[in-house]
């Protein structure tokens, strides 16, 4: 099979995997950050809350595609 026959079928794959690293990525993140502010550093600590609302304003359109792309 040529490699442009078997993107279809991984790219849902893929875009599941790069999403599970990034929400993964996001918890280590918020445990950090958790530290920084009970050491002291609460801007620092809320400028990166800020930042990973990011990550949950966009999770739920994420999800919806992921599941479009992966129905049959």
């Amino acid at each position: 099979m040529p490699n442009s026959d078997l993107l279809p079928s991984l790219l849902p794959s893929l875009l599941s995997k790069i999403n599970e690293n990034q929400l993964a990525l996001e918890a280590a993140i918020m445990e950090l950050t958790n530290w920084v502010e009970q050491q002291g550093g609460t801007e620092v600590a809320d400028n990166v809350r800020g930042a990973l609302d990011t990550i949950d304003r966009n999770e739920e359109l994420i999800k919806l595609t992921l599941a479009v792309l992966n129905a049959p």
